[in-house]
């Protein structure tokens, strides 16, 4: 870095290092520097403390040697530099300038962490304790950790909890404990406040699409070390929220709804959980051996520049259906949107129909490498028909992105969505599966644990984006 980059002095001082007297320098910058480092308050300082005479600061530092202005390319490590100030008066003016500048910055200062125990095979609890909790206490910030106990407890929490002592919520789970607690701030009577609360996610679950998602964007590996440093720093994004709808109900998605072979793989692959990770790639053999197809329709609007995708759609007298279905709530009820939008529409049968806000679906599915997030459009991957060996080299292409480019796929984004599900092309007795977010929104006839309660019947849906009403925790702001 260019030593003109560093800014005016803010405050100069000799100060002793590890017994040496030697000049140190606080920049408008924001960098702290003396003969052998310079330190990035922004990137690279977490926090600081005084003790006794003594000022320690905790940073992270790549692991190279050598002079570090914030560079790239070293694995990050926590250290701790202590230098003593030459008076009283002078220590009392460095505690406060540093403060200041780390104030100054709109990091953090008091998380409500929502941990599931039972997460990546139960290891999220040692994921917080080892790389997360470290973290958060070189920071100074004080946290309020709790365990959630069952399905939708994080759910029930984000609904009652009192937000103004916070500034943020912290999700230490796969994607589930994240969609939990949306979905609670939403049904909030306060929802358009309690949406504003920013929003973390510290990868140690199964499936951690949000975390690599994020962390990808920058070129960073999708780890709690990684995710946690984000969180700390500070910076914000907005993120896009779908609703999802039926009649009155609603569900409130951020990550994505598979209907055919992709949600038929992650739901039905329970039943090999004991394999660990290997009962995806198990399953998806079966299945795709055994490929189903499903009779159904879908109707879109598509996104400018995807016009020309599907079939001109015709409306009935369907155009004020969705509309009736609004009616004032508690609770955020979703944006309005007219039928008569849905302007294009494409026929079944369909192999898979895959919706995503995000890029990532897990830490090795590319499910969308088009999508952003927050450009208020979800991101459709549509297969009408697949030979199965071209679609066993295609499902391998996932973890790259390459599937969207098969002949046999359609991606294009939309701004709203309607999925009209039908029975299996093979036998009109058994129907689907309607996953969303990783959870069973609606279960048809016939299929795995049918006998379940879900939020959903197995009938038309209707999805619509609100641009930004999210935000979450990021590696760099947006």
């Amino acid at each position: 870095m260019d030593p003109m980059d560093y800014g005016a002095p803010v405050l100069s001082d000799r100060v002793q290092i590890n017994g040496i007297i030697v000049p140190m320098t606080l920049t408008t910058g924001g960098k702290l520097r003396w003969p052998d480092r310079c330190l990035s308050i922004e990137k690279d300082v977490l926090g600081f403390t005084v003790e006794g005479s003594q000022i320690k600061i905790n940073a992270v530092i790549e692991s190279r040697t050598g002079i570090c202005c914030s560079g790239n390319g070293g694995t990050l490590l926590r250290k701790t530099f202590s230098f003593e100030p030459s008076s009283e008066d002078s220590l009392r003016l460095w505690n406060q300038q540093l403060q200041t500048v780390i104030d100054s910055l709109g990091r953090p200062k008091r998380l409500f962490v929502l941990l599931n125990p039972y997460g990546g095979n139960r290891s999220a609890s040692k994921v917080f304790l080892d790389n997360v909790k470290p973290l958060l206490d070189d920071a100074n910030i004080h946290y309020t950790l709790q365990e959630t106990k069952y399905r939708l407890y994080a759910k029930e929490v984000a609904h009652s909890l009192d937000l103004s002592g916070y500034d943020g919520i912290l999700c230490v789970s796969g994607d589930g404990i994240l969609v939990e607690v949306v979905n609670g701030l939403l049904e909030r009577e306060d929802w358009s406040s309690a949406i504003k609360m920013p929003l973390g996610v510290i990868p140690a679950g199964t499936s951690n699409g949000m975390a690599k998602s994020l962390l990808d964007s920058v070129g960073e590996s999708c780890t709690a070390f990684n995710a946690t440093l984000a969180i700390i720093r500070g910076h914000k994004r907005p993120l896009d929220v779908a609703t999802v709808s039926q009649g009155q109900k609603r569900y409130f998605s951020v990550l994505m709804l598979a209907w055919g072979l992709i949600a038929d793989i992650d739901i039905e692959s329970e039943k090999y959980r004991w394999m660990g990770s290997a009962r995806m790639d198990f399953y998806a053999i079966q299945r795709i051996f055994c490929l189903r197809r499903y009779h159904g329709c879908i109707k879109f609007v598509a996104a400018p520049g995807f016009e020309n995708f599907g079939e001109s759609n015709e409306l009935g007298g369907e155009s004020d259906e969705l509309n009736s279905n609004w009616v004032m709530q508690d609770g955020y009820c979703g944006p309005a949107f007219d039928m008569k939008g849905f302007n294009r529409k494409i026929e079944g049968p369909f192999v898979s129909i895959w919706l995503h806000n995000v890029p990532w679906g897990g830490e090795d599915v590319l499910a969308a490498p088009d999508a952003k997030f927050s450009d208020g459009y979800l991101d459709l991957v549509v297969m009408k028909d697949c030979p199965k060996l071209s679609l066993v080299t295609l499902m391998s292409e996932l973890n790259k992105g390459g599937h969207v480019r098969s002949p046999h796929v359609l991606y294009l984004k939309v701004k709203a969505f309607a999925l009209e599900p039908g029975p299996r092309a093979d036998d009109p007795n058994k129907e689907g599966i309607i996953d969303v977010d990783g959870e069973v929104l609606a279960r048809g006839r016939g299929t795995y644990k049918c006998d379940q309660k879900t939020l959903m019947a197995y009938d038309k849906l209707h999805i619509k984006v609100d641009q930004g009403l999210a935000t979450v925790f990021s590696p760099i702001s947006s």
